[in-house]
């Protein structure tokens, strides 16, 4: 049974977004999240390479990625029939190279792809290798559900019933997960999204999935954070702060989109708990000087949402895709094995790390 099997017997129906990468009749079907929810469009990946590039022109994003780098392994293990198990071998190890690498600074593809090779180490002939990576694939899908489910479910501890949360970005499977633990925990939450420019992902697609579950969710600019976070806003006073994290450096500095760091700076400034959720962090990155952090194309702030937006007369800009958010602003890390304070990270590792 799948994770989002179980999750509809709870009477908990699958959003819209969490469904939105498929391997069908042996093509990878990615859900275009550029223009969700305006418009209800698959993008069609026949190859582990177009796999990667609908991963890197944000075709999807947060745990989207995860899901198709997954999908696209499986996806050449289908297509490596007749080869030897060398060869085979060799045809995957290039799939999982360019699924591992399509964006950077996220590492939970290249953690996917890791792990599903790994489980078909032992294969002794190609068609064998095929099987246990189509099997690796599907788990490795399950596992991070699974994982997710865990570490929502420490995150909902921390938020009593009737809070106010305002979060950032999209946080995707993380926050699907986060929600439902509050209902089993019969606590009712209200939601302050941030718009999240240039791509707009929390108005698209986090507002668009809170309210689709029957949250109350209100929607901010990126500029009207601080705002919203101060003391006698009209909003009504912000609980808590809840991101979640593309890395997490073992010095308990989160990364994340580009915005970030604006919002774990506010929250610290008026005394508002910030949280960061990650199913683990990434014991080969010691620090944040460790981390690539993707940059992409400038165009992408001179549009939005492929509109002309700045004057005709402005022709540079700057865009970090994340940003680094120091250990020192930084309430809680959340994972899959419980929520520790910044400086307690190693402890997810048994205190070994």
């Amino acid at each position: 049974m799948t994770s989002l099997q179980t999750e509809t017997e709870m009477g908990m129906p699958i959003t819209t977004l969490e469904d939105s990468v498929r391997f069908i009749d042996g093509v990878v079907r990615i859900l275009d999240r550029r223009i969700f929810p305006e418009r209800i469009e698959w993008v069609e990946a026949r190859t582990a390479a177009a796999v990667a590039g609908a991963i890197r022109d944000m075709v999807t994003q947060s745990s989207g990625p995860y899901y198709a780098a997954a999908l696209g392994m499986q996806l050449a293990a289908t297509q490596a029939v007749g080869l030897d198990l060398a060869r085979t071998r060799e045809a995957l190890a290039e799939a999982g190279i360019m699924l591992a690498t399509a964006r950077p600074t996220n590492n939970h593809p290249a953690e996917a792809v890791a792990q599903i090779l790994a489980d078909a180490e032992n294969a002794t002939n190609a068609d064998d290798y095929r099987t246990m990576i189509v099997d690796a694939s599907r788990a490795a899908v399950d596992r991070y559900r699974n994982r997710s489910r865990a570490l929502a479910t420490h995150a909902a501890a921390l938020v009593p019933d009737g809070a106010r949360i305002l979060t950032h970005c999209w946080m995707d499977t993380y926050l699907v997960e986060l929600v439902r633990a509050g209902r089993r925990l019969n606590r009712q939450w209200e939601w302050v999204a941030t718009e999240t420019r240039p791509f707009l992902q929390g108005a698209r697609l986090t507002a668009h999935t809170l309210a689709e579950m029957g949250e109350s969710v209100t929607l901010i600019s990126d500029g009207m954070v601080a705002a919203a976070l101060a003391p006698g806003s009209t909003l009504g006073p912000i609980d808590a702060a809840i991101t979640a994290a593309d890395r997490v450096t073992m010095d308990g500095c989160v990364i994340n989109k580009v915005g970030t760091l604006g919002v774990a700076l506010a929250a610290n400034a008026f005394g508002v708990p910030y949280h960061a959720l990650v199913q683990s962090p990434d014991s080969g990155a010691p620090t944040a000087a460790d981390v690539v952090i993707e940059e992409r194309d400038p165009e992408e702030v001179l549009n939005t949402l492929g509109h002309r937006t700045a004057s005709p007369l402005v022709t540079q800009a700057w865009y970090p895709a994340f940003d680094v958010t120091p250990s020192r602003f930084v309430s809680r890390i959340v994972t899959d094995r419980g929520a520790f304070e910044p400086a307690q990270l190693a402890d997810y590792f048994g205190g070994t790390k």
